[in-house]
């Protein structure tokens, strides 16, 4: 891995508490670095990749306080680690971009792992996990002005509806502002639709056909054009019958480690054959597969395409 701060100069440094240490001096001593490597990275014209599919890797979980990957709950805690895992996920063919906070995209842009790759930036990530405010999903990262000035390619925004919180609101029209921004700047707007409840103590997200069926709905209708939006979606039961809600493109999300991946994989292969599912967003389930082959598991996804 190559660290290019800026592109103005390069270090071949190998280890990974050197390339963190090297990342930390140039935001201590160059923050301007990274607005220089963002003006410079080369952009690809389409958002599909040759196949006709996009292929992106996520890595906004940290950013919510949600580091928790398999058995481990700290696992995303190490963002040098963590960086080591999305540049080899970056370098397999077929991968077409990431998905990420500002401090994750802007550590990668150093890098220079970037060029030529679909970067989408997280919006609102208020909603931490596990927090008694969790359904308040502010917009705390990305807004559509910052995606726009840093020549990124979208912005994704989680949109979570409790009937029975009234916090609710003030997400759905979040969200419904950031789709308009996002389309009044020409960018991508990636809205993650979910029915939730609260039970236990915990959030849980509504799985069933009939719940996505109701999310994708509200999620297709925010915002003053629906001309730029794309869904990120879980692998249901039905998904036939979920994916006819609309006719957003749509995108499958991974979701937690699957401890069972061949399972995973044959869900995907069956949810890619439908019209309007046109890739894949995953993260902790590549990222930190349970056998440890980062570049497997994501050679793997990528065949599923």
């Amino acid at each position: 891995m190559t660290l290019r701060p800026g592109r103005a100069e390069t270090s071949t440094i190998g280890t990974r508490s050197g390339r963190v240490a090297e990342l930390t001096e140039i935001r201590a001593t160059r923050p301007d670095a990274i607005a220089s490597a963002a003006a410079l990275r080369p952009r690809r014209d389409t958002l599909l990749g040759p196949s006709g599919r996009l292929m992106l890797v996520a890595a906004d979980h940290p950013a919510r306080g949600a580091l928790a990957a398999g058995g481990d709950p700290l696992a995303m805690a190490d963002r040098g680690e963590l960086l080591d895992r999305l540049c080899t996920a970056l370098e397999r063919p077929g991968v077409d971009g990431v998905l990420g906070t500002p401090d994750v995209i802007e550590d990668l842009l150093l890098l220079g792992v970037l060029d030529g790759k679909v970067v989408i930036g997280s919006m609102n990530r208020g909603g931490l996990a596990g927090a008694a405010f969790e359904i308040d999903d502010r917009f705390t990262a990305y807004d559509a002005a910052a995606l726009s000035a840093a020549r990124l390619d979208g912005g994704k925004m989680l949109l979570r509806i409790d009937d029975g919180d009234p916090a609710t609101a003030g997400a759905l029209e979040g969200c419904a502002r950031a789709v308009s921004a996002l389309a009044g700047n020409g960018l991508m707007a990636m809205v993650e639709p979910f029915v939730s409840r609260a039970a236990d103590g915990r959030r849980h997200n509504v799985l069933t056909p009939e719940a996505m069926m109701r999310a994708i709905s509200v999620a297709a209708g925010l915002g003053t054009t629906s001309a730029r939006t794309w869904l990120k979606v879980p692998v249901v039961p039905d998904m036939e019958r979920v994916m006819a809600a609309s006719t957003l493109p749509a995108l499958l999300l991974g979701g937690e480690v699957a401890g069972d991946p061949k399972a995973a994989l044959a869900g995907w292969r069956r949810a890619l054959r439908l019209p309007t599912v046109k890739g894949l967003v995953v993260g902790r389930s590549l990222l930190y597969p349970s056998d440890g082959d980062v570049a497997g598991a994501v050679d793997a996804a990528v065949e599923a395409l």
